[in-house]
C-alpha cells in the first residue's frame, strides 16, 4: 500500500467518532466486515495501533487520537478543494459573498456598484448566513469574501477592518431605563440578550460564539418584536439603529459597551482578481462612509 487513501480517512473517522464499528459502517452505508477490515489493514499500513477494541467497547489510542485530529482537517481540505474546484469550473463564474443580514453597516448596495465599476468584477452570489458562519464559509470553500464582524478566527485568511462605530442597547420604550440618557453595563443586569446569555456581560465576541442548540434562532424582525414586549435587549450598531427605528423600541448608549468593527476577509491562499476587486471596492466605499459620518476606524 502506498500513501493514505481520502476512502481510508473517511472510514477511519466515521469510526473514531462513533467508537461502534456497527454505527460507523451504518453511517458509511457498508457492511461492517469490510469496514473492519479496511481499518485493520490503516493500522498495518501505518504501523500503530488505532483503537483498542474488546467485545463491548471501542477506544482510541493516543496515536488513534492523533491520527482523528489530522485526519479531520485533511476532510476538510478536501472538500474545501472540492468546492473551489467546481465552483472556478463554472461556465458563468460567481463571486460568492458571504455576510449576516444587516451587519453591514448599510454599506452593502454602495459595495456592489463600486465592485460592478471595476474591470475584474463578475456577478455576486450573496450567501446570507447567521453569527459566525462567514469565516468557517471562507475556510471551506463555500464562499470566496466575507462581510463579518470582529473579533473572529484568522486563521487561513486575510482580514481588512473596514470601520468601527459604537454599539447600543435596544429595548423597549416602556422598560424604566429608556426613560435615561445613558446607561452602564451594570444597568441592564437581570435582562438577557437573544441567545441567553445576560446582557451585563456586554455580548460574547464571534470568536467564542457557541449558540445553545437548545435555543431558538431569530431572525431580525422576530428580535424586534421580542424587545418590544420586554423578553430581551439586544446590542445593536449604530448604523443598524438608524435604519430600524420602531416606535415601540428605545436605543440607548451603554458606558463601557465594546464597539462594533466590520471587516472584509478572503482566504490567504487567493489570488482572484475578483476577490481583490470587491475587497477594494469595500475599502472605497467604507472610507467615503467615515469622512461623511466621522465614524472612528
Amino acid at each position: 500500500m502506498s500513501d493514505l487513501e481520502v476512502r481510508q480517512l473517511r472510514y477511519f473517522v466515521a469510526v473514531a467518532e462513533e467508537l461502534h464499528f456497527g454505527r460507523a459502517a451504518e453511517r458509511l452505508g457498508m457492511a461492517q466486515p469490510p469496514l473492519s477490515r479496511a481499518i485493520r489493514e490503516l493500522e498495518h499500513h501505518l504501523g500503530v495501533e488505532l483503537l483498542h477494541r474488546t467485545t463491548r467497547h471501542v477506544c482510541l489510542t493516543p496515536a488513534g487520537e492523533s491520527l482523528l485530529r489530522d485526519a479531520r482537517t485533511a476532510l476538510d481540505a478536501v472538500a474545501s478543494a472540492e468546492r473551489r474546484a467546481r465552483h472556478t469550473g463554472q461556465a458563468v463564474p460567481t463571486l460568492r459573498v458571504a455576510l449576516k443580514a444587516d451587519y453591514d453597516a448599510g454599506l452593502l448596495p454602495r459595495m456592489l456598484t463600486a465592485f460592478q465599476l471595476d474591470p475584474a468584477s463578475i456577478p455576486v452570489e450573496l450567501l446570507l448566513g447567521g453569527r459566525g458562519e462567514q469565516a468557517p464559509a471562507l475556510r471551506e470553500g463555500r464562499a470566496d469574501i466575507a462581510l463579518l464582524v470582529l473579533p473572529v478566527d484568522e486563521r487561513g485568511l486575510d482580514v481588512e477592518p473596514l470601520l468601527t462605530e459604537p454599539r447600543l442597547v435596544a429595548l423597549a420604550a416602556n422598560d424604566p431605563l429608556a426613560a435615561r440618557t445613558g446607561l452602564t453595563l451594570a444597568d441592564l443586569a437581570g435582562r438577557v440578550l437573544p441567545d441567553g446569555s445576560p446582557a451585563e456581560s456586554g455580548g460574547r465576541p464571534d470568536t467564542q460564539y457557541r449558540p445553545d442548540p437548545d435555543r431558538p434562532r431569530f431572525d431580525l424582525p422576530q428580535i424586534f418584536s421580542l424587545i418590544e414586549v420586554g423578553s430581551i435587549v439586544w446590542f445593536a450598531p449604530c448604523s443598524l439603529a438608524t435604519r430600524h427605528t420602531r416606535p415601540g423600541i428605545a436605543y440607548r448608549e451603554v458606558a463601557g459597551l465594546a464597539p462594533w468593527t466590520l471587516a472584509v476577509a478572503w482566504p490567504q491562499d487567493s489570488r482572484s482578481p475578483a476577490v481583490a476587486a470587491f475587497a477594494r471596492a469595500a475599502g472605497s466605499v467604507a472610507a467615503d462612509a467615515l469622512e461623511s459620518v466621522g465614524a472612528t476606524r
